[in-house]
């Protein structure tokens, strides 16, 4: 009522003034400050998926790294038209790195003796569906970090930042990183924050808006 009285007698400085103060009254009280926060998204990342990994596996580091036996997918398929990711061979054992479909059985080992599956073992070869499709020309040892671009025609590899030149071919279907542990292994996976800048046209994993 205060209010309303001073708007309707005083000058229209003051009227201005009252206005102002009801504005910040209806905010406190009302549909402004107490309305409640609105709680911020957060922003997903890419990383390893402990919904969709082998029932051995043990993933820790906030989905950054794998051991236990078995295989593990990332959480994001590779969309986007060039794809950068890198690997980190913390402990030396049987292990291996590439691309799966979510159909890709993860608990049977080694990967790349079935039809779902594309990938880099720890002795260097090349497998998919049983066969070797190549082997790179040295040997990942522990403490390699290893790099992999995808462009939707090759998975290529690099080795501490170089390129190492071994094209894996064929791959189809909705593909997601898959990488699988055994015998003591640990591998650690950098899905950002990469250890070798990726090469020209390349980038980090993207999570499509659809499965935001």
């Amino acid at each position: 009522m205060f209010w309303d009285e001073l708007t309707e007698t005083q000058s229209p400085e003051v009227s201005s003034m009252a206005a102002c103060f009801c504005c910040l009254r209806c905010c406190w009280n009302g549909t402004g400050f107490n309305s409640g926060h609105i709680p911020l998204k957060e922003i997903p990342t890419v990383k390893l998926d402990t919904a969709v990994m082998g029932n051995d596996v043990v993933i820790v580091k906030n989905g950054r790294r794998i051991c236990g036996t078995g295989g593990a997918l990332s959480n994001a398929p590779i969309a986007q038209d060039k794809a950068y990711f890198e690997v980190k061979i913390q402990s030396s054992g049987v292990w291996g790195v590439g691309l799966a479909t979510q159909r890709c059985n993860l608990n049977i080992m080694p990967l790349g003796n079935n039809t779902e599956s594309w990938v880099l073992r720890h002795d260097g070869t090349l497998f998919h569906d049983k066969q070797q499709r190549g082997k790179l020309s040295e040997t990942p040892q522990e403490g390699d970090v290893l790099g992999f671009t995808y462009d939707h025609v090759q998975l290529n590899f690099y080795m501490n930042g170089r390129p190492l030149s071994c094209p894996f071919t064929g791959m189809k279907g909705t593909l997601y990183p898959v990488f699988y542990v055994d015998e003591g292994a640990v591998i650690d996976v950098q899905f950002d924050k990469f250890y070798h800048l990726p090469p020209d046209g390349f980038d980090s994993i993207m999570i499509e808006q659809s499965l935001l």
